[in-house]
């Protein structure tokens, strides 16, 4: 996951952009508020890592994965190639979305922790 030019250019107005929407989200709901929405982007982000490959769900859809694991071998190359390059470019996206929730999680709940907490 090498920088581009662009992503360098880019760079200081995303800092911007999430250092206002988190003085935002702090004036609305609080340090506990921005630890609460930082889980809520990891958990998305993890679910959007565990689907990646195909439905995750419980055990009441096992003929779904059968499907889909039949559904995956019958793919060519040239199919497997663009699924594996689909992944491949929202890897950076996701990557991003991890560093901001472990960010707002560690900067709610720590700071509630230091100045909220009696």
């Amino acid at each position: 996951m090498k920088m581009t030019r662009i992503d360098w250019v880019l760079l200081p107005l995303l800092i911007g952009a999430l250092v206002f929407v988190v003085y935002v989200a702090f004036n609305l709901v609080g340090f506990l508020g921005l630890g609460v929405i930082g889980l809520l982007i990891g958990v998305i982000v993890q679910r959007v890592e565990l689907e990646q490959d195909g439905a995750v769900s419980n055990y009441m859809t096992t003929s779904l994965y059968a499907e889909q694991i039949k559904a995956q071998e019958t793919m060519t190359r040239a199919e497997r190639a663009e699924r594996r390059a689909e992944i491949q470019a929202t890897e950076k996206y996701r990557f991003v979305a991890k560093v901001v929730s472990a960010g707002l999680v560690i900067l709610g709940f720590g700071f509630f922790a230091l100045f909220q907490l009696p």
